[in-house]
């Protein structure tokens, strides 16, 4: 039988309501004040734990940066699959978005920090593209990493918009004809992805 889960430490429950509070409802509409009230805490608690609202701000959206799990599938296979994925992460009932662009609508291209965040998370999904094109041959990975990273955001901005799913499965036909017209031979990835 396997142990029982050590119990959060109070960081991990300030971040962790941070993260939903902040998700669901918006940087700007929640203060500390409401995180510490949700957790049952005084906001010098939370203080001694994230010296400002910014810090929690870092630490919530440094906590969504999460890397690409390493896969066996072929490339592209795993590129294709990237869609499927966005398309059951949109027919979520809490989608909103990709935290990181909501960060800096919220609080503005002048907040460095977030910036700084949300260009290191954007760059780090383009060059996973890149570097699973390359593994395929592709003459100008570089390029086409920046045109699926762009079908990606896109397809995000239509489902918010729209709420249909769907906008994933229309940036996967169009991720297709992207693969195909640099050579990447989809049929097989397309039965099973």
């Amino acid at each position: 039988m396997a142990p029982p889960p050590a119990p959060q430490t109070m960081k991990e429950r300030i971040l962790e309501t941070a993260d939903k509070l902040f998700y669901l409802q918006g940087i700007r509409a929640i203060g500390v004040d409401t995180i510490a009230a949700e957790i049952g805490i005084s906001k010098r608690t939370l203080y001694n734990h994230f010296p400002s609202k910014d810090a929690l701000i870092a630490a919530y959206l440094e906590r969504r940066f999460v890397a690409q799990r390493p896969s066996d599938k072929p490339p592209a296979e795993q590129i294709l699959a990237t869609f499927d994925s966005l398309e059951r992460r949109f027919s979520a009932k809490d989608f909103r978005g990709c935290p990181f662009v909501n960060a800096v609508a919220e609080l503005g291209p002048t907040d460095r920090a977030v910036k700084k965040i949300a260009v290191a998370f954007k760059e780090s999904r383009r060059v996973w593209f890149r570097d699973r094109l390359t593994e395929l041959g592709v003459a100008d990975a570089d390029a086409l990493a920046t045109q699926l990273v762009l079908l990606v955001d896109g397809a995000i901005a239509q489902d918010l918009v729209r709420d249909d799913p769907a906008m994933a499965r229309a940036a996967k036909d169009a991720a297709k004809v992207l693969l195909r017209n640099a050579g990447v031979d989809v049929a097989r990835s397309s039965s099973s992805a």
